[in-house]
């Protein structure tokens, strides 16, 4: 499997090579040649981590199968369960929970196997990478999970400053090793977004301080999200499934995609977003345009740039290069694209899309708990709207954060606090580390580079 640039300048990648490029040196995004279809008799009978390695092994043919078993090995020890990630019925919906890692999101699935392959590919390359991330809230606590005190590695994470949950940047500012930095960007998650994917583009800078990307721009990020969509299907037992998806960056939600074209009998991917609902009226009108940020009960979700976007760009124009690279260029240009409906047809043969305001979140949230006793967090609470607004039958809703992440939200909506696990109970009174920046891409290059002199 090889792999190249979303818009044509970058190919005959590696696995291995594509991973540690992260953004393409083209500016675009990396995906595989090819997408491989699925015997999915052949994954009836697997439990998570066999059903990991099917899957991995399309896509990786740079390492050995005994490696690629023993990172998928060592990557999910990590959980709290056997399972990785269970699929249990509520209400009339499957739900499948994506919390069981070491930070409680389902960011842990994806980011504690990069961890571990960084690690594993640092060590026979023998060289170091310094990694650079941007956050929303749990893709930071986790890719820091993931690498803290590896050798080798430093870790850079950007989030928006007094813009993630109190317990979102607890899992990040309280962790004391050495290699890890956090940086407070006074802006929001676009504008952390827009500064690495800045620095990346400075290829001599990027190569300079040999800067990895954690974030979903990586494919390997993308691939591990693709296995629990086969997993809950095997576990559902049915033919014709639904998924909802609470997305912002459309990196999960485009991991199911993938799922699909391999073969996964998915009828519909329903997109969830909150206010911050370019997504929504991408699928519904066409209108790819950015706004302003909306601050709400799922910050995880407060975005208006989908990175992943133009993933799917390349597969909506069936893989016409010329056509991804004019359109991005265009958005960078005026921020905004519109598609006419011969394009929105295709589009609406994959992908419903419903917008959820903070009172049906809330409402949500309150009418789950008081019908199963069940508690979900914020972002899941979207997904269980959008699903319940869909009408569908089947439908799997992705859980993707555990609910004492947002302690704040689950008392306003159900009158008391979730009861979080020990590692969120002692995270309380712990010390916290973080350089508060200003929204500028030469600050944050000199934060690197003074600390990388240091």
């Amino acid at each position: 499997m090889k792999y190249k640039s979303t818009r044509g300048g970058v190919g005959g990648l590696t696995f291995t090579e594509a991973f540690l490029m992260g953004l393409a040196t083209d500016g675009g995004l990396i995906v595989p040649d090819n997408i491989p279809i699925v015997d999915l008799d052949r994954l009836k009978d697997l439990n998570y981590k066999e059903l990991a390695f099917e899957i991995f092994k399309l896509f990786i043919d740079d390492i050995d199968e005994g490696s690629i078993k023993d990172l998928i090995e060592k990557s999910y020890s990590t959980f709290d369960t056997e399972e990785i990630t269970p699929v249990v019925r509520k209400n009339g919906v499957y739900i499948l929970e994506l919390f069981h890692g070491p930070t409680f999101a389902f960011k842990d699935v994806a980011l504690q196997f990069l961890g571990n392959l960084f690690e594993y590919v640092l060590k026979e390359r023998g060289t170091y990478v310094n990694v650079l991330g941007a956050t929303s809230g749990d893709t930071g606590s986790a890719a820091i999970y993931g690498l803290k005190g590896r050798e080798n590695i430093n870790i850079f994470i950007l989030h928006p400053h007094n813009k993630v949950s109190r317990i979102q940047k607890l899992q990040m500012t309280t962790v004391e090793d050495r290699n890890v930095y956090n940086i407070a960007i006074k802006g929001t998650f676009d504008d952390c977004q827009a500064i690495v994917k800045s620095i990346f583009g400075d290829v001599e800078f990027k190569d300079r301080y040999h800067l990895a990307a954690v974030n979903s721009i990586n494919w390997a990020r993308i691939l591990a999200q693709i296995v629990y969509y086969f997993y809950a299907y095997l576990k559902t037992q049915v033919d014709e499934l639904y998924f909802s998806v609470p997305t912002g960056n459309f990196g999960d939600i485009f991991a199911g995609y993938v799922a699909k074209r391999m073969g996964l009998p998915i009828k519909k991917l329903i997109l969830a977003t909150n206010s911050n609902d370019i997504l929504y009226r991408f699928v519904n009108f066409g209108d790819y345009s950015k706004g302003e940020v909306v601050k709400t009960l799922s910050p995880s979700m407060d975005i208006q740039i989908a990175s992943n976007f133009e993933r799917y760009l390349y597969y909506l124009y069936d893989g016409d290069c010329e056509k991804v690279k004019v359109n991005m260029e265009r958005f960078q240009k005026d921020g905004s694209l519109k598609f006419p409906l011969d394009v929105l047809k295709k589009v609406r043969e994959d992908f419903d899309s419903f917008r959820v305001s903070e009172k049906d979140t809330l409402n949500t949230i309150k009418t789950f708990h008081d019908e199963t006793g069940y508690i979900i967090d914020p972002h899941t609470a979207c997904g269980v709207f959008a699903a319940k607004r869909s009408g569908y039958r089947n439908v799997v809703c992705l859980a993707t954060a555990h609910p004492a992440k947002f302690p704040e939200a689950i008392y306003e909506a159900i009158g008391r606090y979730p009861e979080a696990p020990e590692a969120i109970k002692k995270l309380e009174g712990k010390k916290q580390r973080l350089k508060v920046l200003d929204n500028s891409v030469d600050e944050v290059k000199r934060f690197i580079e003074k600390s990388l002199a240091d």
